[in-house]
């Protein structure tokens, strides 16, 4: 089961609950997709799973290095962690010329 790689979201076990309040058991998967988004500071492509959901936050909080810098180590994968250290690396470097 797939898990995106910058929130963390992955699969729900929730009930449906009937009139006569039978539970059955049921997951709900969230919505993934290989992306390849463009990092401005690193000047490139970088190809990561992503929920959709994931997607409309990256374009509220403008863009996906914003994002990638606000978001907590805990909730992303190694792959993103990689990334978020290359930018906040790249980022250091700007901010001393």
């Amino acid at each position: 089961m797939s898990r995106c790689e910058v929130t963390g979201k992955g699969v729900v076990v929730k009930n449906l609950v009937s009139h006569s309040n039978i539970k059955t058991k049921s997951i709900a998967m969230p919505n993934i997709q290989k992306k390849r988004m463009f990092s401005s500071v690193l000047n490139q492509m970088v190809r990561l799973q992503v929920a959709t959901s994931a997607i409309r936050d990256m374009e509220h909080m403008g863009g996906f290095d914003n994002f990638m810098l606000q978001t907590d180590d805990s909730v992303l994968s190694k792959r993103a962690l990689a990334v978020k250290g290359r930018i906040k690396k790249k980022f250091q470097s700007k901010k001393k010329n």
